[in-house]
């Protein structure tokens, strides 16, 4: 099956890059290794001097611990499954029959890879710790009341104080799981499968979003990266897996509604707006989604969808207003929490470039390499996107930059220090389909390598959140 060529790239320099770039690439993921291991030692002697890191394994909150687990022959049958046999399929399999399978392939990795720890301590107790959300369903018997005082348990000061997690979002996080509890899905393990199922169906949105900004080419050869995705470790089971996949559905709503790919445009467009502004209810941070939205217009050339999209987040922030809860107020008092806790002791000296070490973990060699690829497109990109530049922008090489700003963003503003792996995730597998850059002749190469990462963070190390 013969796909054509993306629009607007001019195929003889990037076929040049690919045959000059692969030494490149390789320097590109070494050197990402080679970050890495500077903030592990420089953080471990940090945290032996004066334990002001809080996390045993930095730049990672995990703990030194190898093991198996019932997960471990799933997690490398589905690695070798995917390397063989995924970059054929991807190119072969009818479009919708694709996107069926991304999504059954990274659910089952997300699943082996979390029952490598077993099924209480990866799945069903992982949000029933003392800083999780679970923790608070029983105190929403009166969903309105506890709205209304929701941020007068923000502060550790006060009594009846939330645990971290939920104090540190918007209520929409919790409400989740106040929702499954009322529909019976009460429990770690249901609150755990959630997050998994729905986390999984992050790459299917990614792809769809690629294919509605005639990226089709790019999305298939990026779909195995997707499935494959060292990130997968801390999806499964985490509510920021769910949070990622929300903020994709929202972002690829927007493109199908700006391409006017679907039939109603609008009535999709107002689906993005509350998708997108639901994420703003999950997770103060996700704001920054506004950057890869406009990206997405820009793209489109368009700005037909936002009245619609604007809507839809005036709906989802007047419900949340109108029932007590003031999204300025409750930020204004997370970041006094933030530094009421371990925040304070955090050294941003540090966390500030520490934090894009352990990004590299979570893409994986492959996103390094892909995104150096981004990096040196760029350019070419930016006259593209001018009036009247020559043929079209190329869609990956602008979104991806989007991405990579919010991520600077997230990252000097001081309130993301530690934990990232966890809590950028809505913005870190954007950072995969870079990887359909990379030459084709090397794609499984660089598979092995994400796959292999996914399997030694999860087997050496017990990664927690």
């Amino acid at each position: 099956m013969k796909l054509p060529l993306q629009s607007g790239i001019d195929t003889g320099a990037v076929e040049n890059e690919k045959r000059t770039g692969r030494r490149r690439d390789v320097l590109a993921a070494a050197a990402a290794a080679v970050l890495f291991a500077v903030a592990a030692v420089v953080g471990t002697l940090i945290q032996r001097a004066d334990h002001s890191l809080y996390v045993d394994w930095a730049p990672l909150y995990a703990d030194w611990l190898p093991h198996v687990g019932p997960g471990t022959p799933a997690a490398l049958a589905v690695a070798a499954a995917v390397v063989v046999h995924a970059p054929r399929l991807a190119v072969r399999l009818p479009w919708r029959g694709l996107l069926g399978a991304v999504w059954a392939a990274s659910m089952a990795w997300i699943w082996s890879l979390a029952l490598v720890d077993g099924w209480q301590r990866g799945v069903a107790e992982r949000l029933t710790a003392r800083h999780e959300y679970l923790r608070g369903v029983d105190r929403f018997h009166d969903i309105g009341a506890a709205l209304r005082g929701f941020t007068g348990h923000i502060l550790l000061t006060q009594p009846d104080h939330w645990p971290a997690h939920i104090a540190g979002h918007p209520p929409g996080a919790v409400l989740t799981f106040v929702g499954l509890d009322r529909l019976g899905l009460d429990g770690g393990a249901w609150a755990g499968a959630f997050c998994i199922t729905v986390g999984g169906s992050a790459a299917v949105a990614i792809l769809v979003t690629l294919r509605a900004l005639g990226q089709e080419r790019a999305a298939r050869a990026a779909a195995p990266f997707l499935v494959l995705a060292p990130g997968a470790v801390w999806v499964g089971a985490s509510a920021d897996g769910y949070f990622a996949a929300v903020a994709a559905w929202g972002l690829a709503l927007l493109a199908l509604a700006a391409t006017r790919t679907v039939r109603a445009p609008g009535a999709v467009a107002f689906g993005s707006g509350l998708l997108l502004g639901l994420t703003a209810y999950l997770s103060y941070g996700l704001t920054l989604l506004a950057l890869p939205a406009v990206a997405v217009l820009l793209l489109a050339r368009t700005a037909r969808p936002l009245p619609f999209a604007l809507m839809g987040a005036a709906v989802v922030a007047g419900a949340f207003t109108l029932t007590g809860f003031q999204w300025w107020e409750g930020y204004s008092l997370l970041v006094e929490r933030y530094y009421q806790g371990v925040a304070s002791d955090r050294p941003y000296a540090y966390w500030v470039w520490a934090n894009l070490a352990v990004a590299t973990v979570v893409a994986g060699p492959a996103g390094v390499a892909g995104v150096r690829r981004m990096l040196s497109a760029a350019p070419d990109t930016v006259r593209r996107l001018r009036p009247g530049g020559p043929g079209a922008p190329d869609g990956l090489v602008v979104l991806t930059f989007a991405v990579l700003l919010a991520l600077a963003v997230a990252d000097l503003s001081g309130m993301s220090k530690a934990e990232t792996e966890r809590i950028w995730l809505p913005f870190l597998v954007w950072l995969l389909p870079t990887a359909a850059l990379l030459p084709a002749v090397d794609r499984r190469r660089w598979l092995v390598a994400q796959a292999c990462l996914g399997l030694l963070v999860n087997h050496l190390l017990l990664t927690g959140w």
